[in-house]
């Protein structure tokens, strides 16, 4: 599928992780986990977890440490795939 079929089926969906002030760390198995059973999981950058960095870096280095493509970035969500 092509980057905008992901992002078009994306619109709808919920997110279902959250990144918060214990950093990327503390979801990395939890993405990993909802990647295996499904094509696309949203994943929200709260304002603790964001701190200087921006929501696209700290997507780049979440998207590295699951192993995942990183479709868009848009505010302070992403969505893998």
């Amino acid at each position: 599928m092509s980057d905008q079929q992901l992002r078009k089926e994306a619109h709808d969906l919920d997110v279902t992780v959250w990144v918060g002030k214990s950093g990327i760390e503390a979801v990395v198995d939890e993405l990993a986990d909802q990647l295996d059973d499904r094509k696309l999981v949203k994943v929200k950058f709260l304002r603790a977890a964001r701190g200087g960095t921006s929501t696209d870096e700290l997507a780049d280095e979440l998207a590295e440490a699951v192993n995942a493509d990183l479709i868009e970035t848009r505010g302070n969500t992403a969505v893998f795939h």
